[in-house]
């Protein structure tokens, strides 16, 4: 009883000394939570909701239920469980279009994310001048929408009326950007020019913030630019390399624009060409089974595996950081 009673004492005097918050703290809280309220509705409602909706029509699917055996039934959103992502995950269709993704970021990746660097330490050196104009010329690409630089460059992959594929001719090479075994590379050539400049915007930010103290000390110490460049700027630029590595490789997966426009001038490229393309034409019912169901159950698991690939891109930088 004696230690009860100790017990509700402390109690009471930790409430006690507790400070209370004057009526103008609470009123500057206020103010913060209506401040913020305007972008949590807006996140709910763009960001948060989809997604619950996505993940709940993923468990139907579109059935004709009340017909006869000529058919006339009404199309029926009916619960099917985990039918919608079986179906997905057993499709080749799907898997031929994460195989060419793959492929695609094999091709693409690498070669965007060098010559970003390399454009980056170029623009950084002292050997070019005028680096504001440099660098809005190289970023001005990524300022054109997706579906416009697609369709600039189907124009210039066109062989009737492009000027490149003439130029080549004329030299006595003949390219074809549409055949089977060069489109893919064709694609890539379209993401590389949009996004380089601004990959080359990440790998500029980390070297202008490389302290020049470090520069004058490995001049004074005798090392030239070359030098500089390996020892210096490169480990320092390794975070922002991966960071746009892991940006790219998340791009890709969702690769939709330049083969849904390059499809226009190339029927050889299937309505399953890529996932994202699978999704849109599976929900459009072009596709079987469509609607919104196996269309979400696509989206989900492509975006599983874009948190995979963020998974596996965080243990990289934290075992970089820690070396």
């Amino acid at each position: 009883m004696t230690a009860t009673t100790q017990s509700a004492k402390a109690g009471g005097a930790r409430r006690a000394a507790k400070p209370k918050r004057s009526n103008a703290a609470k009123r500057e809280n206020r103010t913060g939570w209506a401040f913020m309220a305007p972008f949590g509705i807006l996140f709910a409602l763009v960001f948060i909701l989809p997604i619950i909706w996505a993940i709940y029509s993923s468990f139907f699917r579109q059935v004709s239920e009340g017909g006869g055996a000529y058919g006339g039934g009404e199309l029926v959103n009916k619960f099917v469980g985990f039918e919608n992502f079986q179906y997905v995950l057993t499709s080749s269709n799907f898997w031929g279009g994460i195989g060419r993704v793959l492929i695609y970021t094999l091709i693409q990746v690498p070669i965007m994310i060098i010559a970003a660097l390399a454009l980056a330490m170029v623009i950084d050196s002292f050997v070019v001048k005028h680096i504001t104009g440099f660098r809005l010329g190289y970023f001005l690409p990524y300022a054109i929408p997706g579906v416009v630089a697609s369709i600039i460059w189907v124009y210039l992959y066109n062989g009737q009326i492009s000027p490149i594929v003439k130029g080549l001719a004329a030299l006595g090479i003949n390219v074809d950007f549409f055949a089977d075994n060069i489109v893919l590379a064709s694609m890539a050539n379209i993401t590389t020019w949009t996004f380089t400049g601004y990959n080359m915007l990440i790998f500029l930010a980390a070297l202008q913030a490389i302290p020049h103290e470090l520069y004058e000390a490995a001049r004074i110490d005798g090392a030239n630019g070359f030098q500089i460049a390996m020892k210096i700027k490169l480990p320092n630029v390794r975070s922002a390399a991966l960071l746009a590595m892991l940006l790219s490789i998340v791009g890709t997966i969702q690769l939709f624009n330049e083969p849904q426009i390059m499809q226009t001038a190339d029927p050889g490229i299937s309505k399953s060409y890529t996932p994202m393309m699978m999704a849109m034409n599976t929900s459009q019912g072009t596709l079987t089974p469509g609607g919104d169901g196996p269309a979400s159950a696509i989206a989900i698991v492509m975006a599983l595996i874009a948190g995979v690939l963020a998974m596996a891109y965080a243990l990289v930088e934290r075992n970089v950081n820690a070396e």
